[in-house]
């Protein structure tokens, strides 16, 4: 991206935060659909691979079904920007009031032992509407890990959008963000890391929706280093203005195996996780970027029986 592209960009999610906000719900959720519609009308790069990755997850969807998801996917991922703008706008009583969580006694519980916990999502719905339901109904702030953005001034904003929602934001890079999370978990904190894609050359691949995929080992090695409880959540939209949510069941340490074999089996279980929650709401899995080695590397694709790669 040009130093031109990078200022625009930075530009415009500052006009989000700045101009977003402060328009009514109803006329965001219109503004909302209709960037939506439109974007998905032009059949852009990312359009094209969100409908492509929806593929995998809805094998036999014809292609005017994997349309009609690709439509309602960028619907749902406008829904998710409107509300990321808004947020910092909303009160306590809009947030607690926006999100319902199915058993989350796993995440209190483990908590209320002193026990650290860490929170792997997948990119699913709103995530940040997460974490601000979880700093403002449950109390509890937590540390997760930003993407470094360009330019400098774009990853600033997004760290201060997330600071202001209560959550402690370190840098995905440098090997610093790993010691940190590892003493705020042995200190009975909570950590939650978006871990469906891997933005390191360490991943652990895992079987994903029947193709391999790579995401990240993080959260198996700092369960296994820490003793801390590692909880999947998958988090869906409906109709309403409220989103839903669910805490799946620990993940636990295998018995036996080396720490290898354990972070591989414990990240397998993620991404089954994952999945499950992916598969009931396709549409909300904001997924605009390459995932499966097939779609990374052409070498990786799997053979048909007339022995060409998928293209």
């Amino acid at each position: 991206m040009s130093r031109g592209a990078e200022k625009l960009t930075d530009a415009l999610y500052g006009a989000g935060w700045s101009t977003l906000k402060k328009l009514p719900e109803p006329a965001a959720v219109r503004l909302g659909r209709t960037i939506a519609d439109v974007a998905w009308k032009r059949r852009g790069k990312g359009v094209l691979r969100l409908e492509a990755n929806y593929a995998r997850v809805v094998p036999d969807a014809s292609p005017r079904r994997l349309a009609e998801l690709s439509r309602a996917g960028m619907r749902s991922y406008m829904r998710y920007w409107m509300e990321s703008f808004r947020l910092p706008a909303w009160s306590a009583d809009r947030i607690r009031d926006g999100v319902t969580v199915e058993d989350v006694h796993h995440l209190t519980d483990g908590l209320d032992r002193g026990r650290g916990v860490i929170l792997a999502l997948p990119h699913l719905a709103n995530w940040d509407l997460a974490g601000a339901w979880v700093t403002t109904k449950l109390k509890t702030p937590f540390t997760t890990v930003q993407e470094r953005q360009k330019p400098e001034s774009l990853y600033d904003r997004f760290v201060a959008y997330r600071s202001g929602l209560g959550m402690e934001v370190l840098p995905h890079t440098g090997g610093s963000a790993f010691g940190t999370l590892a003493r705020r978990l042995r200190a009975g904190g909570l950590v939650c890391l978006v871990a469906d894609r891997d933005l390191s050359s360490s991943g652990v691949e895992v079987e994903f929706f029947g193709e391999t995929a790579r995401m990240p080992a993080g959260p198996a090695a700092l369960a296994q280093q820490t003793g801390a409880l590692l909880l999947p959540v998958t988090l869906w939209y409906d109709s309403s203005p409220v989103m839903h949510g669910r805490v799946h069941p620990p993940v636990d340490v295998p018995d036996a195996g080396t720490r290898k074999e354990k972070t591989a089996a414990m990240t397998q279980a993620l991404a089954d996780a994952f999945a499950t929650g992916i598969a009931a709401h396709p549409q909300d899995w904001h997924m605009l970027q390459r995932l499966w080695l097939a779609d990374l590397d052409p070498a990786r694709a799997p053979r048909r029986a007339g022995g060409e790669g998928t293209p």
